[in-house]
């Protein structure tokens, strides 16, 4: 456990001992069919509560979100300026974790996930923007994971040495004449406090693996077009004027049929001609601070079998020369219709509970070596991985990390508890 010097060695029972004293990110789990908020490190809960979800009608949404804003009072914008203490924002649409003086065992609220007023001041103390917040239908809890797939933080650069010259040093040859003799040597320093792993700086990374979209494809054609000399504007996956502009002006230069259309064989030909390969399947994309900084092509190898919805958190290992992943998977019933669109035939990893879905899935992922070692450049303590079947929702944008929807099925259908048991040692439960 990464509890700060004396955590451990007692039962908390305040609010006010709880507050400040855990190093390193947290993750919040929310499930609406317990009504319940557990915070975990790493595998370990450290503080509980009941909570109020939305009611029939204003359903809170599951799925995974993160901390966009936070504010000690806050006022609805929606409900008759109703006060929301230690407010957390998680949707720029109104959801939100905050306290209240009526937090019934039962769904109350507008779609916010109500607390009672002593645990949501503790909450607020521990968590800071940009930190996740899962929503669950069942009970999920985070497992730790090891897999060659997972990205791996560099090592820190070894101490310096120091070159010594000039020293003063007795005469040992016979008869050598009397003074000082300069030399030239190596002597190590004294050992520093340096940390063992690279501390990138700013915020934690957040990485989104998922499926390649249209507009990816899109995005491609144009970049192809682009290369070729045919000027299809920006690459950004939204076809236009100049972008049909350019097929067409392909299509002339190659003596095809002249009619500006994207199609699969036309995108097949422009890339031919650039000398690329098909497109990839898959589709990764990182972001750090709200803003996206890197999007590369993937393989998902069986691309008929479903990714399900993966959710990983990095953590510095105790000792600090390594970082442990934190998997939890969640529940999310695809409607027939995104499995035809997706070209989903078969349930995939997540209908095997016999098998780790999270190790399935990595096993069929397969990241260019260029990029790998970008990403393995950034990541640290706190980075996030996010895998999933349909993207992120339209909420994702400028200040915002990626937002995942689920769609869990009845309450108590849907369980993975992981190959390792949860612990629950030094509890906080505020009611």
């Amino acid at each position: 456990m990464r509890f700060a010097a004396g955590f451990g060695l007692f039962a908390l029972t305040t609010t006010t001992a709880l507050a400040g004293a855990i190093e390193g990110p947290l993750q919040i789990i929310v499930s609406r069919d317990l009504q319940t908020l557990k915070v975990y490190d790493g595998d370990t809960v450290v503080a509980s509560s009941n909570v109020s979800s939305g009611k029939e009608g204003h359903t809170t949404p599951t799925g995974i979100f993160s901390i966009l804003e936070k504010k000690r009072m806050h006022h609805s914008n929606l409900y008759d300026d109703a006060p929301m203490p230690f407010m957390q924002r998680l949707t720029w649409s109104g959801i939100a974790l905050h306290a209240s003086s009526h937090v019934p065992a039962y769904p109350a609220s507008h779609g916010c996930v109500r607390m009672p007023d002593a645990f949501a001041k503790t909450l607020y103390r521990m968590t800071r923007r940009g930190g996740h917040v899962l929503i669950t239908g069942g009970d999920a809890a985070p497992r730790r994971i090891d897999h060659p797939g997972l990205f791996r933080p560099k090592a820190a650069p070894a101490d310096e040495r120091e070159l010594l010259s000039d020293a003063s040093l007795r005469p040992t040859i016979p008869n050598a004449s009397e003074g000082a003799v300069e030399v030239a040597m190596h002597m190590p320093k004294e050992p520093s406090p340096q940390p063992l792993l690279q501390r990138p700086a700013g915020d934690p990374i957040r990485i989104l693996i998922t499926r390649a979209t249209p507009r990816d494809a899109m995005r491609d054609l144009q970049s192809s077009l682009n290369v070729l000399g045919f000027d299809a504007g920006a690459a950004d996956g939204v076809a236009g004027q100049k972008t049909s502009e350019a097929i067409r002006a392909f299509q002339t230069a190659e003596g095809l049929p002249v009619d500006g259309n994207a199609t699969a064989a036309l995108a097949d030909a422009v890339l031919k001609k650039a000398g690329r390969d098909a497109p990839s399947n898959g589709r990764i994309s990182v972001r750090k601070e709200f803003q996206t900084i890197l999007e590369a092509p993937v393989t998902i190898k069986d691309p008929a079998a479903e990714l399900g919805t993966q959710f990983l958190l990095a953590r510095t290992a105790e000792g600090g020369d390594d970082i442990d992943w934190f998997a939890v998977t969640l529940d999310n019933r695809l409607p027939t219709a995104t499995r035809q669109r997706l070209g989903l035939a078969e349930a995939g990893s997540i209908a095997q509970p016999s098998s780790d879905p999270v190790a399935s899935v990595l096993d069929r992922i397969e990241v260019p070596d260029d990029v790998r070692e970008k990403i393995d450049a950034m990541i640290g303590d706190g980075a996030s991985v996010t895998i999933t079947d349909t993207g992120y929702e339209s909420e994702t944008g400028k200040g915002t990390d990626f937002i995942t929807l689920t769609r869990p099925g009845p309450p108590g259908a849907y369980s993975y508890s992981g190959v390792l048991s949860k612990k629950e040692s030094s509890i906080v439960r505020i009611e």
